[in-house]
């Protein structure tokens, strides 16, 4: 395999063989990268609409559009539900519908079922219903593709304020590295958990909700991080230098000093989303996470610890949790190895 593209210098294609090197990272990175594309497109796998209906000669997109029932002859003007027995009779008798390989979505109820809610693993029902009749595998799909979004998101968003806070911290000390080391210390201290209960008895938590309050402490982790780096390089050779040349303080911070920092960031950054990951599922479970109904991988491990007659639903949320979480840290290891500078090319120091 190449060791990197061409135009990449001598360093960063020391650090792309280094990583390779590590199989067991390099190779958790792909198959996470596989499994949230696929989750990205969850609407297309998983799905109570049809992805493609052909009536009286006419093409229809039920995932992309919505259509009245009166559309295919029915009476209501409201959206039609292809899953009604009614509606589905009214289409295949003059036309043909093609569905999703799983055709429920995180919300839908199966009232199909042939034994009590949550039923056990079946043809229709690949990984058993919960106790509201809802497909497992579903809600597993969808809660997998909202468990890394909010990772992803809160990891950036925290990362920047982190960066920059610690950036300035670390350059320009004094006065204002104690301040800010203060302000960090009392602010780390706030319970997160009360504060978290207090907003969800005065708003409906959801997504963005949950992403601005957990940003409000996240950032603090690669504050002392960067704070380091730049404590130690802002007396350096290459700092003095291009203070010498008139340079300014942010040229300096975010050009100059900022790229030898991001090494240890981008080494802590896989570890971080792994605990954004686990605090969204955590608060899932404690229920003061995403709305109740919301696709979440914390409501179905609550859902397994009420229901221990339906195992199941704690070992399917277990399992995707545990593959997940186990990815992250093995590409968190692998970029570790890459920037390590104690190692050469094929990760060997």
């Amino acid at each position: 395999m190449m060791s990197g593209p061409k135009k990449w210098s001598p360093l960063n294609q020391r650090r792309w063989t280094n990583f390779k090197a590590n199989k067991r990272g390099y190779w958790a990175l792909w198959i996470f990268l596989l499994l949230f594309i696929v989750t990205l497109f969850a609407e297309f796998i998983s799905n109570d609409k049809p992805l493609l209906i052909k009536f009286n000669s006419h093409y229809y997109f039920p995932i992309v559009t919505s259509y009245p029932e009166t559309f295919f002859g029915g009476e209501f003007e409201t959206e039609a539900r292809y899953r009604d027995p009614f509606v589905k009779k009214l289409i295949e008798a003059k036309g043909w519908m093609i569905w999703p390989a799983i055709p429920f979505s995180y919300n839908t109820i199966n009232y199909d079922l042939t034994e009590p809610a949550p039923s056990p693993p079946s043809k229709v029902d690949w990984l058993g219903t919960d106790d509201q009749g809802r497909d497992v595998l579903a809600r597993m799909i969808y809660g997998f593709r909202i468990s890394v979004l909010f990772g992803l998101t809160l990891t950036l968003l925290s990362s920047v304020i982190g960066i920059a806070a610690g950036a300035v911290q670390g350059y320009f000390g004094g006065l204002t590295d104690l301040l800010f080391q203060r302000f960090i210390e009392i602010w780390g201290g706030m319970p997160v958990l009360y504060l978290l209960i207090i907003m969800a008895s005065l708003v409906q938590p959801n997504f963005w909700w949950l992403l601005i309050l957990m940003l409000l402490f996240s950032w603090m982790s690669l504050v002392h991080v960067v704070r380091a780096e730049f404590l130690r390089a802002r007396n350096l050779d290459y700092v003095r230098a291009a203070k010498a040349l008139g340079a300014g303080n942010l040229v300096i911070m975010f050009k100059h000093m900022l790229p030898n920092a991001m090494v240890a960031t981008l080494t802590f950054m896989p570890f971080i989303l792994n605990h954004s990951i686990t605090t969204l599922t955590a608060l899932d479970f404690l229920g003061f996470g995403l709305p109740p109904g919301s696709p979440s991988l914390g409501e179905l491990l609550n859902q397994g610890k009420n229901n221990l007659q339906a195992p199941w639903l704690g070992i399917s949320a277990f399992c995707i949790l545990a593959v997940m979480l186990t990815l992250l840290i093995f590409v968190g290891e692998a970029v570790r190895d890459a920037f390590d500078p104690r190692k050469f090319n094929g990760g060997k120091p």
